[in-house]
């Protein structure tokens, strides 16, 4: 087990991504104090697991758990998403205010919660949407975690994640509280 202190202070997340390990660190203080202490776990990685959303869906986390995505596109662009909430398949949009996105291009850019509307998390085996209105999502990845997507959403006010509006994966992980043994 981990604390999220050592996981974002001194360890390595997307270890193979040079940019990724000294930036990082910054993400610590953007996640609700409660959490900074907790046992923290690497749930999912496209790495260890294979590109898949079904099993990045079936990872271990506990179904209160907060999740933390980073990805890295082709381009080494680092960006992701905090969820309050798990993550994981459903009918309509969940989550809470305090779900956030984040870009590394090249410091860090944290964009909250505007409170237009709550369309926070949303997923089935096709899709995992972050954000939207208007008919655009702050991210989406596609079934296979390969393709994904970034624009402008009205939930975060959000830049676009990535270089392009439109990504290849490289590499993802979730990063959550582990479900007792």
């Amino acid at each position: 087990m981990r604390s999220l202190r050592f996981v974002l202070g001194q360890g390595r997340m997307l270890s193979r991504s040079a940019p990724t390990e000294t930036t990082v660190p910054q993400l610590g203080p953007q996640l609700p104090p409660r959490l900074t202490q907790q046992p923290w776990h690497l749930l999912y990685s496209t790495g260890r697991d294979g590109f898949s959303l079904r099993t990045l869906y079936r990872s271990g986390a506990r179904p209160d758990s907060p999740a933390l995505l980073l990805i890295r596109d082709t381009e080494a662009q680092a960006f992701g998403a905090f969820s309050a909430s798990a993550i994981r398949s459903s009918s309509g949009f969940y989550g809470t205010g305090e779900t956030f996105l984040f870009s590394f291009c090249p410091e860090l850019k944290v964009f909250r919660w505007t409170g237009r509307n709550d369309f926070f998390v949303k997923g089935d085996v096709n899709l995992l949407m972050i954000g939207g209105g208007s008919g655009r999502f702050g991210l989406w990845l596609d079934g296979d975690l390969h393709h994904g997507g970034s624009q402008p959403c009205e939930t975060f006010d959000n830049e676009t994640l990535s270089h392009r509006e439109e990504f290849c994966i490289q590499d993802l992980e979730m990063w959550g509280l582990a479900s007792p043994q």
